[in-house]
C-alpha cells in the first residue's frame, strides 16, 4: 500500500496557468484557418453546440477539426514545445508556489484537467507531477481522429477521473486537496477535504495552520 495520504488535484488553466491554453494550442498547429475550417466542416453542428453552449460538444468539433488526420508525432512535438512556452511564460506563482509546498510535503499530485494531453502530459512531466488527466484527442494508428477518446475533462468527469486514478493507486482513503477556478470545477471543489477555488485571489504558498 502506497504512505501517501494526501492528493492534491490541480486543474490547469486559470488556475496554474494565468490563461486558457486549448485555443493558442490549436491555433499553433492549425492556425486560425485551420480553425475556421474545423468549425466550417460540420456548420449545423457547431452552431447548435454553440447557441446551447454545449461546451463539450464545441470543443470535441473544434480539435476533432483540427487534428484529425495530422501525424501523432508530429503533434507530440509541437506540444512539447508550448510546454515549453507555457512553463516559462504562463504559470502562475502563487499556485505554482502551493504546488512546490505539496511535493516539500510528499503529496501525491494530479492535473486534472480539460486541456489537452500532447502539450498537458510533457508540462506535466516538467512540473514533476505524478499523473496527468485530461481531455484526450482521439487517435487511429498514428494519425489523429475525428473528436475526443472519451468524455471532455471538466465537471463531473473530473471528479470520475480522480476517482478512478485513486482506486488505481490504492489511494481511496487519501485526504483530498483540490483547486480550480471556474464553474467547471465545481464538482471537483465539492469532492474535496480541502477544496480552494482560487479565482480573484492570491493562494498564500503554505495553507493556513500547516507547517511549511
Amino acid at each position: 500500500m502506497n504512505d501517501a495520504t494526501d492528493v492534491a488535484a490541480f486543474d490547469v488553466d486559470g488556475t496554474l496557468t494565468v490563461r486558457d491554453c486549448v485555443k493558442p494550442f490549436l491555433l499553433k498547429v492549425g492556425g486560425w484557418s485551420g480553425v475556421a475550417a474545423a468549425l466550417a466542416r460540420k456548420p449545423a453542428a457547431s452552431m447548435g453546440a454553440a447557441m446551447r453552449r454545449d461546451r463539450d460538444r464545441f470543443k470535441e468539433l473544434l480539435v476533432g477539426g483540427v487534428l484529425r488526420g495530422r501525424k501523432v508525432d508530429q503533434v507530440e512535438e509541437m506540444g512539447e514545445e508550448f510546454a515549453d512556452v507555457v512553463a516559462a511564460d504562463w504559470l502562475r506563482a502563487d499556485t505554482m508556489a502551493r504546488l512546490r509546498w505539496h511535493q516539500r510535503m510528499g503529496h501525491r499530485i494530479v492535473l486534472v484537467s480539460a486541456s489537452l494531453s500532447p502539450y498537458l502530459k510533457p508540462l506535466g512531466r516538467t512540473l514533476g507531477v505524478d499523473d496527468v488527466l485530461c481531455a484526450e484527442p482521439l487517435r487511429e494508428g498514428d494519425h489523429f481522429g475525428d473528436g475526443l477518446d472519451g468524455a471532455n475533462c471538466r465537471a463531473a468527469e473530473k471528479v470520475r477521473r480522480l476517482e478512478a486514478w485513486m482506486a488505481d493507486k490504492d489511494l481511496r482513503e487519501a485526504t483530498v486537496w483540490a483547486y480550480g477556478d471556474s464553474a467547471g470545477d465545481r464538482e471537483l471543489l465539492a469532492r474535496a477535504d480541502h477544496p480552494l477555488l482560487v479565482k480573484g485571489t492570491t493562494v498564500t504558498a503554505v495553507p493556513a495552520g500547516f507547517a511549511s
